[in-house]
């Protein structure tokens, strides 16, 4: 019995120094796959940076840019650790990795479809999109500039402060407004005369300010112009349109359109022009008892009638 066991820890022994004898042979595999995985991951940076900024010398397109230059150093990290795995000794784990990677694919594919839709987005769109970086975009009830295109989302600065990150499907499959595509919006707005005023001295005064801002567009192409838009309760509504340049949205046209505003309310007041508010009838039909009217004057005193 005695015997068994000892040369079961003989064995046990014996086996032990194998494995400590392979594993001092394969400490020099081990410290060139770890060197291999280091230099590996700096150089795959290196080309990831160097892709990047080619691209956006020629295409001057920051988001693709960033987008093919994030892509290629990821492929060359998993190049890489493939090599490493194989150089140390371990290519079984290696070759295990890349069958089983397309039999996990399919199991991956419905654990996390909503990385895989926004990660196939995010593709299609760094080749294929209706926005730059600095654009003023609205997706959704998001409005605010495009900052940068990620795998999996896009991220919006809103004029407000706020940091929004939208996933890219939505980005991709949602309806995308974008002000500054082509560097121009047109504004509008709707100011109310009374009924007894010169419409046309109104329209001409209102076209003189759109005609004379330096804010507001003025070319062949985009004209400023005021219409009559409608007979209202107590007032004819005039609309106003113009033109104003988008490139820094939040400045050019919200602030112009402040400013507009402004100046169509100082000018027609100035000239005589009142802009009344609604006005409420209200009838009578003699069947009411006990209904209190009070008056007000200047001083604030009332008088009940």
């Amino acid at each position: 019995m005695e015997e068994a066991i000892e040369t079961n820890w003989d064995k046990f022994y014996a086996a032990l120094d194998e494995y400590w004898d392979a594993l001092i042979a394969a400490i020099p595999r081990i410290g060139l796959a770890v060197l291999i995985v280091a230099l590996g991951i700096l150089i795959a940076g290196v080309i990831g940076r160097f892709t990047r900024r080619r691209m956006q010398a020629r295409t001057e397109d920051p988001l693709m840019s960033t987008f093919t230059g994030n892509a290629v150093k990821a492929i060359l990290v998993v190049i890489v650790c493939m090599l490493a795995l194989h150089t140390a000794g371990l290519s079984g784990i290696a070759g295990g990795i890349l069958a089983t990677a397309g039999a996990s694919a399919v199991v991956l594919g419905f654990a996390f479809k909503d990385i895989g839709e926004n990660f196939i987005a995010g593709i299609i769109l760094a080749f294929n999109r209706p926005f730059n970086v600095n654009d003023t975009i609205k997706v959704g009830d998001i409005m605010g500039k495009v900052k940068t295109l990620q795998f999996r989302y896009t991220h919006i600065k809103t004029f407000n402060g706020q940091d929004v990150y939208i996933p890219n499907s939505d980005v991709l499959t949602d309806p995308v407004t974008n002000y500054t595509e082509d560097g121009f919006f047109r504004w509008d707005f709707v100011v109310g005369i009374a009924y007894e005023d010169d419409i046309s001295g109104a329209k001409e005064i209102i076209q003189r300010i759109l005609d004379t801002h330096q804010n507001i567009v003025h070319d062949d192409v985009h004209e400023n112009f005021v219409a009559e838009d409608e007979l209202a309760a107590s007032t004819v509504n005039l609309k106003v349109y113009f033109w104003v340049e988008t490139l820094d949205f939040r400045r050019a046209a919200l602030i112009t359109k402040g400013e507009v505003i402004r100046n169509v309310k100082v000018s027609l007041e100035q000239n005589g022009y009142s802009l009344p508010a609604d006005i409420r009838e209200l009838k009578l039909y003699g069947k009411e008892k006990d209904f209190p009217v009070s008056l007000f004057n200047k001083d604030g005193q009332t008088k009940d009638l």
